[in-house]
């Protein structure tokens, strides 16, 4: 009898620890998420929209352990210039090769590779981020709760662009610029519902 105890709770750990070790994905919600994109210049910002065609959280049941991302940059749209036909232009010019070429690389993707937590709902979360093909490594700080059967993350995520090759407008490639220089860094800010 002890020896059927002993391997039933054994059996129990076991199946306990490799639930936990694979976690639990969470999908995330189309309809409730959303990425916006902020890009500064001297003379200026402007802004807009990603959308995101799939991604996922997994947590262990009390933190997020992981996740992935994809972006789909043929959405990309912008939410500040009012002129239909200037909108358009913008939109177009950051489709295209000076940018993040989307007809050749329609999506990008970040992929969680570590999670550290802080305090009061406050992570660290480290990623690989590809866009146009390129992968960079990338950090950045996150406020993630669970309720009931959901996880909500937010973050804004710099994102220096003359990493993955888009250097138009850069001072750090270009000289005499003047007001129509651009930064290098662009920010993400990642609202995201997931939902088991």
């Amino acid at each position: 009898m002890k020896l059927k105890n002993t391997l039933l709770v054994a059996l129990v750990a076991f199946v306990t620890f490799s639930f936990a070790g694979k976690g639990i994905d969470y999908k995330v919600v189309n309809g409730q998420s959303k990425v916006t994109w902020v890009g500064k210049k001297v003379a200026g910002e402007h802004s807009g929209a990603i959308k995101i065609a799939q991604g996922k959280l997994t947590s262990n049941g009390k933190n997020i352990t992981g996740g992935t991302f994809t972006m789909d940059m043929t959405s990309i749209s912008n939410t500040d210039i009012t002129d239909a036909k200037y909108n358009q232009q913008l939109v177009g010019h950051l489709k295209n090769d000076d940018f993040f070429a989307t007809d050749k690389y329609p999506t990008s993707t970040l992929a969680i590779t570590k999670v550290t937590k802080a305090k009061n709902g406050q992570y660290l979360i480290n990623g690989d981020l590809t866009i146009k093909g390129i992968k960079k490594p990338i950090s950045f700080p996150a406020t993630v709760t669970h309720a009931g059967n959901q996880i909500k993350a937010k973050a804004a995520i710099k994102v220096d662009r003359t990493a993955y090759d888009i250097k138009y407008g850069s001072g750090s490639f270009f000289d005499n610029l003047g007001d129509k220089a651009i930064d290098n860094e662009f920010i993400l800010n990642v609202d995201l519902v997931a939902q088991k």
